[in-house]
């Protein structure tokens, strides 16, 4: 497996980074596009490391949060044939809380019926290629971190119930007698994640842990034990960036030693 991380909030050699990730992954005989960032710069990036997005077998939003769904519009338009797949609860009804007043945060207004023949809501454990496959959140009580992120989705007319992340799924790929795990935004927590994984795959290691794991407004005490966490499930190696923060990854590092990889824009890496 070969992954290619197309952006991410720090800029990589010759390449721009923003808010936002977008993941290249080449598997066995399959290309994988995994988010597409807050803009269209993952497919400037794209063009400059020589990748060519038409290419991509197909295609997977992590969840519902504009600074991973707001290339896709680009992505459709350079790419004529690759499915997009979207958890069940993937809507636009995604937003952040700033007070009394809710801001809109979820995927481009209008995209699920603009590219309703290309998007695919996927089932909650959904094989989408040979050896890879789909898993949404199973552990209980999520709508506590949302409340705690001040993330909320809106239902009818003027009503917000906190983020349960129903709109959020992991991309697992399998290795011999182990499996990737990429996960975005890890808004469930890369533990809980990781465990649903450990439950779906009894008896298979954990290679790699990779994506953003929204950290970056978390206490010194809050990213240790959770640090502390992520090692107890024995995952092999963790690539992190975006929302987690360099700060909250520095401690990481501190608790888990080489075991944790930092994610920047242009990073090419194989497991």
């Amino acid at each position: 497996m070969k992954v290619t991380v197309l952006v991410d909030n720090n800029d990589g050699e010759g390449l721009k980074g923003e808010w936002g990730l977008s993941f290249y992954i080449e598997y066995a005989d399959k290309t994988v596009l995994l988010d597409a960032g807050l803009s269209p710069l993952f497919a400037v990036n794209a063009e400059k490391m020589g990748i060519d997005l038409n290419k991509v077998d197909l295609a997977v939003l992590s969840h519902a949060h504009d600074d991973h769904a707001n290339g896709l519009d680009r992505f459709f338009e350079l790419n004529d044939h690759a499915k997009l797949y979207v958890a069940q609860g993937c809507d636009e009804n995604c937003y952040d809380r700033h007070g009394l007043r809710f801001k809109y945060a979820g995927v481009p207004r209008g995209i699920m019926t603009r590219h309703a023949d290309r998007i695919v809501k996927a089932d909650p454990d959904m094989k989408v290629a040979d050896g890879v496959r789909l898993l949404a959140h199973s552990t209980p009580g999520l709508e506590k971190l949302g409340r705690m992120e001040k993330m909320y989705l809106r239902q009818g007319f003027m009503r917000y119930i906190p983020d349960d992340f129903r709109h959020e799924h992991s991309l697992v790929f399998e290795m011999g007698d182990g499996v990737v795990v990429f996960n975005s935004c890890s808004h469930a927590g890369a533990d809980n994640i990781i465990n649903e994984v450990m439950q779906a795959y009894p008896g298979k290691r954990i290679i790699a842990m990779i994506g953003g794991f929204h950290l970056f407004n978390k206490s010194d005490d809050y990213v240790r034990a959770f640090a502390r966490r992520v090692g107890d499930t024995g995952v092999e190696a963790v690539y992190t960036g975006h929302c987690t923060g360099q700060k909250a990854w520095d401690l990481m590092h501190d608790e888990l030693g080489d075991k944790v990889h930092a994610l920047k824009t242009g990073l090419v890496f194989e497991l």
